[in-house]
């Protein structure tokens, strides 16, 4: 019974449709994979003298005790977007507590302020990855349907007709594979550049929180130890 029912219009709106899915987890995947990388390119410093002179910087204003001074350069136009400067502001408004207790504040300011956006970028990216081979295979299983519905329906067929149906299962498996390749390869990418943050991060604020340290202890706040300088 369901030999003599014709699927070919609901299956022709089904490819259209599979076409228009796979086209938007392209643009949506590479739409996403560049706002990351845009974002940990804003995040991070262009280069490691740029870092060792905000180092720099900071180390002078705290060891002079110029807090205010310090949260100034953190602040400047061209640094307040970066996750480092982010961070240190963070620590210098806290300089009344514990280094201990500032880092702790530190780790959880940066997993939520920064890495939770990138996590959040990359979980789109990897779904895109899983889900566009499967939108392949569903193409590949309604060109299928087309090809047997049309040998079952028929005492001959046209060749050509049929070999419509299996070039558009074929062709839909090439596309999803093709979508989730590259992707692959730029999420990977994006994941080294957040692991180089992430170590410029760590080597950074452990810098600046020895020199505030050792700010605290000659302001007399709370905090005991010594500056990378001493």
């Amino acid at each position: 019974m369901l030999a003599q029912i014709d699927f070919s219009p609901i299956l022709t709106a089904l490819g259209y449709g599979i076409y228009a899915a796979m086209a938007i987890s392209f643009a949506y995947g590479i739409f996403s994979v560049i706002m990351l990388i845009r974002r940990v390119k804003q995040k991070s410093f262009p280069g490691r003298e740029a870092t060792e002179l905000f180092v720099d910087d900071i180390g002078e204003q705290l060891e002079s005790g110029n807090f205010e001074g310090a949260l100034e350069v953190c602040d400047s136009p061209e640094l307040w977007a970066r996750a480092v400067p982010q961070l240190i502001t963070v620590a210098i408004e806290n300089r009344n507590k514990p280094v201990r207790k500032i880092r702790q504040m530190l780790m959880e300011f940066y997993e939520r302020e920064i890495v939770s956006e990138f996590d959040a970028r990359l979980a789109w990216v990897n779904t895109i990855i899983k889900s566009a081979p499967m939108l392949g295979l569903l193409g590949t299983v309604v060109g299928m349907i087309g090809a047997f519905q049309k040998i079952a329906g028929a005492t001959s067929v046209d060749p050509s007709e049929l070999a419509e149906d299996i070039s558009f299962a074929l062709l839909t498996t090439a596309c999803g594979l093709s979508i989730a390749i590259p992707l692959v390869v730029l999420s990977n990418m994006g994941n080294v550049r957040i692991a180089r943050l992430q170590d410029s991060v760590e080597e950074v604020v452990g810098i600046v929180l020895d020199d505030l340290e050792a700010a605290q202890v000659r302001a007399g706040l709370q905090g005991t130890g010594k500056s990378r300088r001493s």
